[in-house]
C-alpha cells in the first residue's frame, strides 16, 4: 500500500493517508474537492488538533478537529484505527465541533 504521508499523532500513534482515501476525499464527485488544497492541514490536525472527539456511531473511529480561523471554520479528519495503527478514512471543513 503506498502513503501519501504517515505522521505522529498527538498521542502518539502513526496515522496514515493512503492514494486511495486521498482521491476518494479530492475527487471532484466527491462532497469536497477543495481538499485538494488542505494537505498540509491535515497533517497539522493529527498532530496538534484543538480536540479530538470519539465517533458517534464506532468506537474504532476518533474525529481530530483543527480550527483554521482564517476560514472560521473547523478541519475535521476522521480517523479509524485497526491492529495498532489509524488511517484517515474522511477530512472536510464543518462549521462547529460535532460532540456526542
Amino acid at each position: 500500500m503506498i502513503y501519501v504521508f504517515e505522521v505522529i499523532d498527538k498521542t502518539g500513534r502513526n496515522i496514515y493517508l493512503t492514494n486511495e482515501r486521498l482521491k476518494h476525499i479530492t475527487s471532484p464527485q466527491s462532497l469536497h474537492p477543495y481538499m485538494t488544497n488542505y494537505i498540509e492541514e491535515i497533517k497539522k490536525a493529527l498532530i496538534n488538533p484543538d480536540i479530538i472527539v470519539p465517533n458517534v456511531y464506532d468506537s474504532t473511529k476518533m474525529n481530530y478537529y483543527y480550527h483554521l480561523k482564517e476560514r472560521k471554520q473547523y478541519l475535521l479528519v476522521g480517523v479509524k484505527y485497526l491492529n495498532g495503527k489509524g488511517f484517515i478514512i474522511t477530512s472536510f471543513l464543518a462549521r462547529k465541533i460535532k460532540k456526542r
